[in-house]
């Protein structure tokens, strides 16, 4: 029981007011609760000693925020591109929206925003902005990293079903086109390949002018739809050059031929003189013959593009008037080659002109079959040549025969017909190959005969060429049907 007043004695109140600097010391409020007195107390100050100063934060510890701020917006940044990445990546592997084969014609000059919104349009590919990126990414790549730069190609494209944004872009880079064909045949002139090139529907541009005769190489040529004329015939002239530049180091030696151009112009009447493999070699042993005698070629096929100058076949046997018609193709008339190729030879007729067959032969005519019988004298030649006249007049009665039957088919209109194809055939007459007209051939003397032709017998004359002069026997001339 507590006392009150009694004198000696603290009270609870004194002794809290003492503990906790009560009773004019200063040195705290009372507590306010059992636990705040549990609290140890804070050592007082010590006298005359200043209060610490509160200071800001130090230097290091703004670096450290900065840096701690720099590394957040990298992983921000990294962690929105991986996202970014991943979703563009997803939808330029995703299977795309075609749901059958379809095919595309990217045109000329097209980039690549282009040909993006192109395919987004015709429903290839899902986004236009996946295609344009991603192709700008492999461009930039190649050029930071090294390697060929992507570059998206022209022409007519089949896209596959579903295919993704990735197949399509690699279709287009790898140019994988359809490609449509053009053949280009031996023998055919060039007016005839400009025509064969400006009649196809796959090919656009027009082709001005017609290229020098000989300068296209006879192939066949791939190409994509819509590519220029123009540029088709720039490839294939810069085959001919190309092939005939490697294949003229690789001649016979001792050939009369200076330049390869000289052997394009003798390989083009080879070429126009026969179709068959077997014989290209030895009809231009024969050629090459008569260029080293200073003999005159006479080809029927110089006389036919001395008429039609490369316009197309003639359709028709060569008249005796056209043989005897002087111009600088024609080389009955003429000494040596004529001026240009009269066609465009394939690589194997160029082949046999630059490595002949090893022959005496100098003459050869038609043996009825598709073929030629050759002959090294002139006797040998009459006989051919009678051979083939026999073929011919067999082949004229069986012409006959047909435009009669089908004269009688056609009543009175084809009976006009019947009599005008006797009359033009009046004044035909075609060549008997390779022969000499004697008294316009250079470096011949005559040694008997009758020059003017008429007799029955063969000339003989002596050929100055060569390192000794050669005999041979020259054929009759005819006179020319009226």
């Amino acid at each position: 029981m507590r006392q009150k007043g009694r004198p000696g004695s603290l009270s609870d109140e004194t002794l809290g007011t003492e503990r906790f600097g009560g009773g004019g010391r200063g040195v705290g409020p009372m507590p306010r609760s059992p636990n705040e007195s549990l609290e140890p107390i804070r050592a007082p100050d010590r006298p005359g000693r200043r209060p610490p100063v509160r200071r800001g934060p130090r230097p290091i510890g703004r670096v450290v925020r900065f840096l701690n701020g720099i590394f957040t917006f990298i992983v921000m940044v990294m962690l929105i591109a991986g996202g970014a990445t991943y979703l563009a990546r997803y939808q330029f592997d995703r299977p795309g929206p075609l749901e059958h084969s379809t095919v595309v014609v990217i045109p000329k000059g097209y980039g690549a925003k282009d040909i993006a919104e192109l395919l987004q349009r015709e429903g290839i590919i899902h986004d236009s902005r996946i295609f344009t990126a991603s192709y700008l990414w492999f461009r930039t790549k190649a050029s930071l990293f090294g390697g060929k730069r992507p570059l998206l190609q022209q022409g007519e494209y089949e896209i596959r079903r579903e295919a993704s944004t990735r197949q399509v872009l690699d279709t287009l880079i790898e140019g994988k086109a359809i490609l449509y064909k053009v053949t280009i045949a031996e023998g055919l002139t060039s007016q005839q390949v400009v025509r064969l090139l400006n009649a196809n529907p796959d090919l656009t541009g027009e082709i001005t002018e017609i290229p020098p005769e000989g300068s296209l190489y006879p192939d066949t040529y791939k190409f994509s739809r819509g590519t220029d004329r123009q540029d088709l015939l720039g490839r294939i002239q810069a085959r001919q050059s190309e092939f005939l530049a490697t294949i003229w180091e690789n001649r016979a030696g001792d050939l009369p031929l200076k330049t390869p151009e000289e052997a394009l112009i003798l390989a083009s009447i080879v070429e126009k003189e026969t179709g068959r493999a077997d014989e290209r070699d030895r009809i231009a042993g024969v050629f090459v013959n008569r260029l080293r005698l200073g003999m005159r070629l006479q080809s029927d096929p110089t006389i036919i593009y001395g008429i039609t100058r490369g316009a197309g076949p003639l359709g028709r046997p060569i008249k005796r008037s056209e043989i005897e018609a002087r111009n600088e193709f024609n080389t009955y008339q003429i000494d040596g080659l004529p001026p240009t190729p009269i066609c465009n030879p394939g690589r194997a007729a160029i082949e046999a002109v630059l490595n002949p067959a090893d022959t005496k032969d100098l003459y050869f005519v038609a043996d009825g079959t598709g073929g030629h019988a050759f002959a090294a004298t002139i006797r040998d030649h009459q006989n051919n040549v009678k051979k083939w006249r026999v073929v011919e007049r067999e082949m004229r009665a069986k012409r006959k025969a047909d435009a009669a039957a089908k004269a009688a088919a056609e009543a009175a209109a084809a009976s006009g017909a019947a009599t005008g194809t006797e009359v033009a055939e009046a004044d035909e007459e075609e060549s008997a190959g390779p022969g000499v007209m004697l008294e316009e051939m250079a470096g011949v003397t005559v040694d008997g005969g009758d020059a003017a032709g008429g007799g029955s017998s063969a000339t003989v004359v002596a050929v100055k060429g060569g390192t000794a002069n050669q005999t041979i026997m020259l054929p009759e001339r005819r006179p020319a049907v009226p």
